[in-house]
């Protein structure tokens, strides 16, 4: 029995003295009203009203059990206009900076599809870590190695020209010695600048006789395509960051580096959620792969 649905009609019925009239203000119909008070008063196993043609008179024991009746009525009400509240409270999840603006958009207008208020954060890794340990933010993507991610986008490089092959080796970039020539650099964005990513590369760099300076850290990413737009130099990036910027994109030939993503919640909260309603949104945003229940491992 549908205790609370019970309690209402008989709230309304007992307040406006027929089941007409009572079944109407609780916008239900007669029919209903009539068999959830009849189950509520089998429940029970007293009568709660007299019934005449015309009219609904509360028993005497009907009487009695009006004001807790109406107790459990006001409550479920307070109840449901708690969840609705909860539900419009905003959903704080910090995201990379690497998400274009239609990408967030899009990742929004889909939360909101799913009855999700998402309140974003845009910030680089280790800012994200911080808000989710201070709180500050229900959840966030956070970086990983493409081993322990759910998400993962691969990197290679970008330029202003098309290099011409379906490969860029970084010992292309190495200069000769005593010949003239200009140093290219290749540009780290913030969004990478994480061991898993900037540590392998280092080691790339020294393994095939680049100059420290050949591998930079840029202090944001318009910087960074500045320099490629300007130079020859050669942005870290993802196919679908290449395609908006409108540079030249190719694997790297020596080594192959990925972006890792995991969405994780701030304390003992549950992010699961969200990922079942928006775990492919989340995907397209980051332009990962967008199969359902993908892991970084499957995808790398």
């Amino acid at each position: 029995m549908d205790l609370v649905g019970a309690c209402r009609a008989f709230v309304s019925v007992s307040d406006r003295g027929t089941f007409t009239v009572g079944a109407a203000a609780a916008r239900m119909s007669q029919s209903v009203a009539s068999r959830r008070v009849a189950a509520l008063e089998e429940c029970f196993g007293e009568q709660l009203f007299q019934r005449t043609s015309r009219r609904a008179v509360l028993t005497p024991f009907g009487r009695d059990m009006l004001p807790m009746a109406r107790k459990l009525v006001q409550a479920a009400d307070v109840l449901l206009d708690e969840a609705e509240a909860a539900k419009r409270k905003p959903w704080r999840l910090a995201v990379p900076g690497i998400c274009s603006t239609a990408g967030l958009a899009r990742l929004v207008a889909e939360a909101r599809r799913h009855g999700v208020t998402l309140e974003l954060r845009v910030a680089a890794p280790a800012e994200r870590m911080e808000l989710i340990h201070s709180q500050q933010v229900r959840a966030g993507l956070l970086a990983v190695p493409p081993g322990e991610a759910t998400w993962s986008v691969p990197l290679g490089l970008a330029g202003a020209q098309d290099p011409g092959m379906k490969r860029v080796y970084l010992d292309t970039l190495r200069i000769s010695r005593g010949g003239p020539g200009r140093v290219r650099r290749v540009w780290i964005q913030p969004e990478d600048d994480v061991p898993h990513i900037r540590d392998p590369l280092t080691r790339l760099r020294d393994a095939v006789g680049l100059r420290p300076a050949q591998l930079a850290v840029a202090a944001d990413l318009p910087t960074a395509v500045a320099e490629a737009l300007c130079s020859g130099d050669l942005l870290l990036c993802s196919p679908a960051q290449a395609e908006e910027l409108d540079l030249s994109w190719r694997p790297i030939g020596e080594i192959t580096l990925s972006r890792g993503f995991t969405l994780t919640a701030a304390a003992a909260g549950n992010p699961q959620h969200i990922q079942a309603r928006l775990g492919d949104a989340l995907a397209r945003c980051l332009c990962a792969d967008t199969r359902a229940g993908t892991t970084g491992r499957e995808a790398s």
